[in-house]
């Protein structure tokens, strides 16, 4: 081999290994920077109720038009599964048209990005999903939730609820609230219809900065 095209050769391998080094370092500048995004963001889980056989289930309530006259009925049961069970009928006569299923609890905070996570399995019909920051206000944060008829995870936006008095949407800011401890499932799609929505767990999450 000539000294010439041996100078040449060793030049070729020096800037081979030369980028290999510079992609490998950028590589890890790239991982370093991913790690460190990811540990500034962690979603933290907690739980808001677990259905099963043996979870007590005294602070759910069922709430019908029967309290303004009306002669909707719904029930709440666990199933052999240990699913919770909402279902009845909801009738349009003595101008009644909704049942409902509550639960109260200790307060939960919750923040600008946190959202609500519902397992269930509905019958193609339309919920309402409430939640309250305070069980004594006389109004309530509402969204709406189409059911598919399949097992799904429902994910509800906080910051998305609108409050809402005896079906009216009221003149107020959307949830910008620090904490929840009321939450119901209503259905009132105005006629006469029967329901079930099957529940199997409901949990809140969100992001936050350590």
């Amino acid at each position: 081999m000539l000294a010439d095209e041996f100078t040449v050769l060793v030049e070729k391998e020096s800037e081979c290994s030369m980028n290999v080094s510079f992609d490998f370092r950028r590589y890890l500048y790239d991982m370093k920077l991913f790690t460190t995004i990811a540990m500034a963001i962690l979603v933290q889980s907690q739980l808001i109720f677990d259905f099963n056989q043996t979870t007590p289930v005294n602070n759910w309530t069922v709430v019908d038009d029967v309290v303004m006259g009306g002669r909707s009925y719904g029930r709440f049961s666990i199933d052999s599964e240990g699913h919770g069970v909402f279902s009845g009928n909801v009738s349009l006569e003595n101008n009644g048209g909704f049942s409902s299923l509550r639960y109260r609890f200790e307060k939960i905070n919750t923040y600008e990005n946190s959202k609500i996570v519902i397992r269930l399995k509905g019958d193609g019909k339309q919920y309402q999903f409430r939640i309250k920051n305070n069980r004594n206000t006389y109004y309530s944060y509402t969204t709406t939730i189409k059911t598919s008829g399949d097992w799904e995870n429902i994910t509800i936006d906080l910051k998305d609820m609108y409050p809402t008095f005896r079906g009216q949407i009221l003149n107020m800011p959307h949830f910008n609230e620090n904490s929840i401890e009321e939450l119901v499932f209503l259905i009132g799609n105005k006629k006469n219809e029967s329901f079930e929505l099957v529940l199997d767990r409901i949990d809140i999450i969100h992001s936050v900065t350590p």
